[in-house]
């Protein structure tokens, strides 16, 4: 099993459910985030006044998926999310050594 984790722009969230739902993923989590990379803030101006924003708001995807579904859930995230421009995000795949549902008590990919 493997925990995909995609950091991308907020208004390509629906796109990146829609693709991953199609898939037959039953459930992810979502979490709002800010954070930077390469784009290094950006600059504002408000009411006459320039400000610089250091961190940009995000959006944090993490499911976890078997085996052999991980190459189509990272393609799914990497073409839904895509706008061509930079801040697009990244993908990050980790291991993951067990997972239990804590109603049933089953276990792996029983578990998901």
């Amino acid at each position: 099993m493997k925990l995909v984790m995609a950091i991308i722009k907020p208004f390509k969230l629906d796109e990146v459910r829609e693709a991953l739902t199609s898939l037959g993923l039953q459930g992810l989590t979502v979490s709002e985030v800010k954070g930077f990379g390469r784009q290094k803030g950006q600059t504002e101006i408000y009411r006459g006044a320039e400000y610089s924003i250091s961190f940009l708001p995000k959006v944090k995807i993490e499911v976890v998926v078997t085996d052999d579904l991980l190459d189509g859930v990272v393609e799914a995230i990497q073409k839904s999310a895509n706008t061509g421009r930079i801040g697009d995000g990244k993908v990050f795949v980790m291991d993951i050594a067990q997972a239990v549902r804590i109603r049933t008590g089953e276990t792996n990919a029983e578990a998901l």
